[in-house]
């Protein structure tokens, strides 16, 4: 009776302790090639942080930032569905290679402020999350990049301006209209822009106020003409495989921290304008903010062709974000 009583102490003392043990940490990487001080940056620390709060350390995120893992943006997409990092933060501009969806955020004049953005993002997230659950992925959110403007060693207030400059792009739209208005348009990672400038392959860069004061393109460039070319996204996505490792409480903590990020984010973009501006100015750039009309037009013009031929390559889809989009217009 007694080596009964004992076993079954053993038996039950054994399970309390499984129930009241500890879950394992989970240790995982996130990939940004962008520098900690910029918004998406800021971004993915808060995110760790707040997931690490939220799951009491279950889950620990170390963030790495400017490319430091020596991933490129546009190899995040494999990374993640591969399960060679964990998850990442990556632009949408990286991925029209995958599915041209991830071109409408970047859509020449489309969503040129930060509220179209987000008006159009709401409306194209189902589309996004789609993509990545068929590649092995899952979409957290997106953030936005304050309205991408030119930065250069003068002012561009005309499409004569444009002649000729060797200027960084982001993506193959944006090559393909610069092209057709004179310009000499490379399309480069951002990791590769400074040693690009510093040595003459490009003498302008195509991005946003903020992307620039990250880098501190000042020693580099001495204008900045904000035309407000797009609002472009930045995803943060999770491989699936440690998604559905996680229990359901964990999941559920992680996006509540995607939460929280996510409005971080967007309060973040449409509060920076103003303060890189006034960085900016400080450390003698000279901000062309009457940017002509004409030369708007012009801009604008130039961009519809693109925005239909993109409408008409992705079909259904195109119509399904685009009609309710422009109805709030």
């Amino acid at each position: 009776m007694n080596t009964f009583k004992s076993a079954l102490l053993g038996a039950a003392v054994s399970a309390v302790c499984l129930i009241t043990s500890p879950v394992a940490a989970q240790n995982w990487d996130m990939a940004n090639e962008y520098p900690a001080t910029s918004i998406h940056g800021q971004v993915a620390d808060f995110l760790a942080q707040e997931v690490g709060r939220q799951t009491d350390g279950e889950i620990e995120i170390t963030v790495h930032h400017g490319g430091a893992l020596g991933y490129k943006t546009v190899e995040h997409f494999d990374a993640v569905g591969d399960g060679a990092i964990q998850l990442a933060t990556s632009p949408f501009s990286q991925w029209l290679g995958i599915d041209p969806l991830f071109q409408i955020s970047s859509l020449p004049f489309l969503a040129p402020t930060i509220d179209d953005a987000r008006r159009l993002y709401d409306i194209a997230k189902p589309h996004y999350s789609k993509v990545l659950e068929d590649n092995g992925q899952v979409f957290l959110f997106a953030t936005p990049w304050p309205p991408a403007g030119l930065w250069g060693n003068k002012s561009f207030g005309s499409a004569e301006d444009l002649v000729g400059v060797k200027i960084r792009t982001f993506d193959v739209t944006a090559t393909e209209l610069l092209k057709g208005v004179g310009a000499f348009p490379i399309k480069l990672a951002w990791s590769e822009v400074p040693a690009q400038l510093s040595t003459n392959a490009i003498q302008a860069v195509l991005t946003s106020a903020n992307g620039g004061v990250g880098v501190q393109l000042w020693e580099l460039q001495s204008h900045f003409t904000p035309v407000n070319y797009s609002t472009g996204l930045q995803a943060t996505h999770i491989n699936r495989d440690v998604w559905d490792g996680l229990t359901e409480a964990q999941r559920d903590q992680v996006l509540a921290a995607a939460v929280k990020a996510e409005a971080m984010g967007w309060d973040l973009a449409s509060n920076s304008i103003a303060k890189d501006f006034e960085k900016m100015r400080a450390n003698g750039m000279t901000i062309n903010e009457d940017v002509p009309q004409e030369f708007r037009a012009f801009l604008n013009e130039t961009a519809k062709p693109v925005v239909d031929a993109w409408a008409e390559k992705i079909g259904d889809r195109a119509v399904s974000i685009l009609t309710p989009y422009r109805e709030t217009n």
